[in-house]
Formats: structure tokens, C-alpha cells, sequence
């Protein structure tokens, strides 16, 4: 298996990428290779002044940037030599197995959608972020801000989505799937989530298990949480901050060290044909490892064909 890993992508590019794939190789199979896309120089020097044998890589050239102010839909055709562009082209010819990058976030969307083409029956892709449960198991929040505005429909796809990633990334046989909503009774809400949660009782798709609300988020009740990405995002982000409020105010607490995003590195986004992971602009060493570590999960899960099978 080979997993590409973009080295010229977020705030601390190239180092803590270069860095982080050293890591990562460390703890992976002896049968994974890691291909580092950017400026050969900088990832040559970048190994050899860890110590690290050259020939033990796949360097792939790719010297241009895509930056985080670069217009997401115009960069990918007016920068194709930029680390992103290669990463796709040679996702898209399968030369790689996986696509993880702490880049531009919309440049990684629309790469995903025009370059790797979304499943056939998929309205809109999505992403994820993983929310820490009090007794220790792990829920999936979908969509966390790719797609501010949604129908009821999309949201059902969500849902569909997610029991296909929770079942085959974590491994739970039948995924319990709640809507986020602010009552647990199904006439609450607005249009959308009342039309929404019609759609979810009505089907067996998916282990729909009704509304949750936001205060009960973290205590295990649902293994999918769905949600619009504009609700979605205010979640994560609020939950970011108050992980960070607890570290400025030096209080040590082994549950809400979960919520530090570091130890999830990424999060794919899921309705597209290949495997794409996408990590936080700010990622240190220790989530670009982790990143590449969920990228091989998701690729050795083969999570992308599953959920071509279950919508073809």
C-alpha cells in the first residue's frame, strides 16, 4: 500500500510534515510506503538531517503551493505542479492508495470532487470529526462545514454515510445514528430537521435512534451524530475551544485530553470515489502522524468501495 502525503500543506509546512511521516512510518507495516509530495530539496534535506535513508521514501516533485488564501476552486488548474494538484493526479491514476494533506481545506474539497468525482447517488460529499464519548468510545459528528446548507435529503445521505465509516473504520457492527435537534421529541426543530427526522424513522437503512440534543453530545448515546456543516462546525469549534481554555487555565483531566484534535491527525471526506484525508492547518508532528495512520485505516478498510457498493 502507498499513502501520499502532502508535505507542502499547513502552517508549519514543510518541517512538521516531514517530521510527521517519519513518525508515522515508524509505527506503520512494513508494507505501507510513503510517498512525500513537494520540493525534492526540501524533503531531501528534511530526511537526511533526521537521519533517514532517502531510498526508504517515494520523493515526488511538486514545487508549487497552494496557500490557504489561494481561491479553492481556481488553484488546483492555475497551480498543477502545487503539492495538492500532483497528490490528486496521482490518486486519481491509482498510483497511491490514500491522499492526506493539512492543506487548503477547499482546495482538498474541490480536488476531491472534479479530480477523484464524487460516488454515483452521492448528492454532496461530507467530513467528519470524532467526538469523545465519557465511557471511553468514539462518535462521529457529520458534516462539520462543507455544507453549510442543506435539505432533508442530504441529511439522510449523512447519516448513511456515516454508518458506513463508523461500521468499517471503527468497527461497530450496527451504528446508532441521531439527529441533532433542540428536543428529543420528533415534532421539534425546524423544517429541515422535522422533514429529516421523517426520512431517518422511516428507513431501514441505518439504526436511527431519533433526536439528541446538544447537551447529551459526549455521553455515549449515539455512535453517528448528524447534523448541517454550518451546526456542525460551530460544535467542533466550540468544542476546540473549551479543550483550550482548559489547558490555558492548566487543568489536567485524561477525559478532555481526548478533545485535543492531535490525536486524530484527519478526517476523510467521505462520498468520494478515492481516499482523501484532510487535517488541521495548525497540525504539529504528532497529528500529521496520526493523520497518515487514519489515512491507512481508511484505506486498508477499503471505506471508499464500500460506500460505492452501498449507494451502486
Amino acid at each position: 500500500m502507498k499513502i501520499g502525503i502532502d508535505i507542502l500543506g499547513g502552517d508549519f509546512a514543510p518541517d512538521v510534515n516531514i517530521s510527521g511521516a517519519i513518525l508515522a512510518k515508524q509505527e506503520l507495516p512494513n508494507d505501507v510506503r510513503l510517498v512525500l509530495i513537494g520540493d525534492r530539496d526540501q524533503i531531501s534535506g528534511g530526511l537526511s538531517s533526521f537521519g533517514e535513508k532517502l531510498e526508504d521514501y517515494d520523493i515526488v516533485h511538486a514545487p508549487d503551493v497552494i496557500t490557504m488564501h489561494d481561491h479553492p476552486t481556481r488553484a488546483i488548474p492555475q497551480k498543477p505542479n502545487s503539492s495538492i494538484a500532483v497528490g490528486f493526479d496521482l490518486l486519481s491514476k491509482k498510483e497511491i492508495h490514500a491522499f492526506a494533506s493539512t492543506g487548503n481545506t477547499g482546495a482538498m474539497l474541490v480536488g476531491s470532487i472534479y479530480k477523484i468525482n464524487t460516488i454515483p447517488g452521492i448528492i454532496r460529499p461530507c467530513i467528519t470529526s470524532t467526538l469523545p464519548q465519557i465511557d471511553g468510545s468514539k462518535s462521529i459528528l457529520l458534516d462539520v462545514g462543507s455544507n453549510a446548507d442543506c435539505k432533508a435529503d442530504v441529511l439522510y445521505q449523512f447519516a448513511v454515510l456515516g454508518s458506513l465509516y463508523s461500521k468499517n473504520v471503527y468497527g461497530i457492527e450496527s451504528p446508532r445514528v441521531a439527529l441533532l435537534n433542540i428536543g428529543e421529541e420528533e415534532t421539534k426543530g425546524n423544517l429541515l430537521t422535522i422533514a429529516t427526522h421523517k426520512l431517518m424513522s422511516e428507513s431501514d437503512e441505518i439504526n436511527f435512534t431519533g433526536n439528541i440534543e446538544g447537551r447529551d453530545l459526549f455521553h455515549g448515546k449515539a455512535d453517528v451524530i448528524v447534523c448541517d456543516g454550518f451546526t456542525g462546525n460551530i460544535v467542533l469549534k466550540e468544542a476546540e475551544g473549551i479543550y483550550s481554555l482548559m489547558k490555558m487555565r492548566g487543568i489536567q483531566d485524561e477525559y478532555f485530553e481526548r478533545f485535543n484534535y492531535e490525536n486524530y491527525g484527519g478526517t476523510p471526506i467521505l462520498g468520494v470515489k478515492g481516499n482523501v484525508i484532510i487535517g488541521h492547518g495548525i497540525s504539529n508532528s504528532t497529528a500529521v502522524k496520526n493523520m497518515i495512520l487514519h489515512a491507512h485505516e481508511v484505506a486498508k478498510s477499503g471505506l471508499a468501495l464500500r460506500v460505492n457498493e452501498a449507494f451502486n
